[in-house]
């Protein structure tokens, strides 16, 4: 084990003679320094690494209606220290075999001479997550946190590469804020989203020494989720949901019982991007709530709704999507919204075993609805309710469902953190998996919860079929969200169209433009991770796609055992690697107008070996041909704007 620099130093602070301890704790290479100090009774922290500050002077701590554990607070000399040592496996996040090797120190502040909080650091090389422990006040055994004090003090001359938060009860049938919103990047410090502060994960350039990805997991029933709010002169802090989420139901503040924890922050640094996209810090720090009740299977497959709409969840349409999930060799089909009126019980039933004889699976779209927002498609008054959705989900295992799509929920309250929870665990009863939709971000799910599947929390694919401008801009939107979006958690994004027109029969002229190469629409699908993945590809791409775009769809797996950062710039390209058992998959789009010509390495091939190849001209026509690794085990990529290229061994 590496030295653990640990240093408490008492300093005189000011003419009022108050002093201050400060300890300094490091990660296990030790480069990284997280300093904690009492300065002023304020309990504050500060992160460098490698000599460089990242986070100057930040407030922790926490108002509650039992005490203000913001100011009047002393650090005690004594603190506990461990090193943590372990291995777990998960098939459904960016590596299935993760060692996780930190260390651990908790530190306690007293008020009063009595215990107040206790705040848990745990560091690994490059990571920081900490999260605060309250203690019993007297006879006080539980509390409300009124408002969290945690903050992050950017260094002056950092750029931004944000996401707004929505407004509460506005956009669609007012399901507002849904993690749909898109992200800025190289933006200044200063602003604050819309008003209402940033949505997780939140990315930022510290000048030119590296960067930062902040964000939260851990979030269950517990709490509620939080967002980031802008401050003057780079100061960022957590801010609970607004009171007008959920139809203005439910607290903004979250209860806890005492002694009790609050979620984790989480904080991801380096001098490159390497460490942010392949960090595990979300899933590292929590442990699993309950037991799966069976071996869960991941899954591709084909919804016709990105391409067809809503007037096509018919059962002859969903009869015809399970024909070309059977045919491209995929395992399920998604019956989206209307499902209920629109093919019935009766006649789903009918499809389900249709399916069966075809060894595809479905997934059934439901409401979340109760009272948080309007949105009027059904099925509806299900999923919010324990007794119907019980019910619901004990035909569905009746009939062979495999999992469930629930959308339109209505923010972030602890109330709806519960609802969240709710689903998942009676899911698991039933043997369901479930994809959350019009939702927020998952924070640590895939190992808390089993028989969780995946989270749009993102500008999906619907906006591309609705909005020729984020068509003209999916290429930008694309080479975000590998640095940003899909860091912490899963991302249902639905896309990989080899449509060129957003219509239910690519007609020309009709309908949303793709602008992007089919080669990118490949790439997409290696450089989005969610293990449940339902691509937005259409019957007719069976006859008027290229046969070796389809081809590839045909096997890309949805899940990966590996992850390897090559190269990127967030909003301009980006190009990592993926291995799934033997196989590795190189993947790169750019967003440029002008075309990218970069060497890379390649170590994961061998000198010698022949690998798949396919590649854009600069008029975006795609092919796919062979490469050889040369002895340096490089390659010169040439990539134009709206393209992409894809190496596989």
């Amino acid at each position: 084990m590496k030295r653990i620099y640990l240093i408490s130093l008492i300093f005189f602070l000011s003419v009022n003679f108050v002093w201050a301890v400060k300890k300094e704790i490091a990660a296990p290479d030790g480069k990284l320094l997280v300093s904690i100090t009492d300065e002023d009774g304020h309990p504050c922290y500060s992160i460098s690494y490698n000599g460089m500050v990242f986070l100057k002077n930040s407030p922790l701590g926490l108002k509650t209606n039992v005490g203000d554990f913001t100011l009047g607070l002393s650090l005690s000399e004594s603190y506990k220290e461990r090193k943590i040592e372990e291995t777990y496996s998960l098939q459904n996040i960016k590596k299935s075999e993760v060692r996780y090797i930190a260390n651990e120190f908790i530190f306690s502040f007293k008020k009063d001479e009595k215990a107040a909080i206790d705040v848990e650091f745990r560091i690994s090389n490059n990571d920081v997550a900490f999260r605060y422990k309250v203690y019993s006040q007297g006879e006080r055994k539980v509390c409300v946190v009124n408002e969290e004090a945690t903050g992050f003090f950017l260094p002056e001359g950092t750029t931004t590469f944000l996401c707004p938060q929505m407004k509460p009860m506005t956009g669609f049938a007012r399901t507002g804020p849904s993690y749909e919103t898109p992200y800025s990047a190289d933006d200044e410090m200063g602003k604050n989203g819309w008003g209402g502060g940033y949505t997780f994960p939140c990315l930022f350039r510290v000048n030119n020494n590296g960067w930062i990805l902040i964000s939260e997991t851990g979030v269950d029933s517990r709490y509620c989720a939080s967002r980031l709010t802008a401050h003057p002169d780079g100061l960022y802090m957590i801010g609970f949901p607004q009171e007008e989420e959920n139809n203005g139901n439910g607290t903004s503040s979250p209860g806890i019982p005492l002694p009790g924890f609050t979620p984790w922050r989480t904080l991801t640094l380096g001098e490159t991007l390497q460490p942010i996209v392949e960090t595990t810090v979300p899933f590292d720090v929590v442990e699993p709530l309950y037991e799966a009740s069976k071996k869960y299977e991941y899954s591709r497959g084909s919804w016709s709704w990105i391409i067809k709409m809503d007037g096509n969840t018919i059962f002859p349409v969903q009869k015809e999507y399970i024909d070309f999930s059977a045919a491209m060799g995929w395992e399920t089909v998604l019956v989206d919204a209307l499902w209920d009126t629109q093919i019935g019980r009766d006649k789903i039933e009918e499809l389900a075993a249709y399916g069966k004889s075809k060894n595809v699976d479905l997934f059934l779209w439901y409401n979340s609805n109760g009272y948080w927002n309007d949105a009027p498609q059904g099925p509806k008054g299900f999923m919010d309710n324990p007794v119907s959705r019980r019910k619901k989900m004990a035909w569905m295992k009746s009939i062979g469902i495999r999992g469930i799509k629930v959308d339109f929920f209505g923010g972030d309250k602890q109330v709806t953190m519960k609802l969240y929870e709710d689903i998942l665990y009676d899911a698991n009863d039933y043997g369901l998996l479930v994809v959350f939709h019009g939702c927020t971000l998952p924070r640590g799910w895939e190992r808390m919860f089993p028989n969780y599947g995946s989270s749009e929390a993102v500008l999906a694919s619907e906006m591309l079929h609705f909005s020729q401008e984020r068509c003209n801009k999916e290429a930008f939107s694309a080479c975000m969200h590998p640095f940003t979006r899909n860091t912490v958690g899963s991302m249902d994004f639905g896309g990989s169209a080899l449509n060129e027109f957003y219509n239910a029969n690519n007609t020309p002229n009709r309908g949303t433009k793709r602008l992007t190469s089919d080669v990118f629409a490949l790439a997409t699908a290696v450089l989005f991770q969610s293990a449940v993945q339902h691509f937005a590809l259409a019957p007719n791409n069976l006859t008027d796609a290229p046969e070796w775009a389809v081809d590839f769809m045909k096997e890309v797996p949805s899940t990966w055992d590996e992850i390897k950062f090559i190269d990127g710039y967030p909003g301009k390209y980006v190009i990592l690697a993926r291995r799934h058992g033997n196989k590795w998959y190189v993947a790169g789009i750019n967003a440029q107008e002008e075309t990218l010509k970069l060497k890379v390495e390649l170590p994961m091939f061998e000198a010698g070996q022949q690998v798949m190849f396919y590649i854009d001209d600069e008029e975006l026509n795609g092919r796919q041909t062979t490469f050889k690794i040369n002895k340096k085990q490089q390659i010169e990529l040439v990539i134009p704007c709206n393209g992409g290229a894809l190496l596989i061994n």
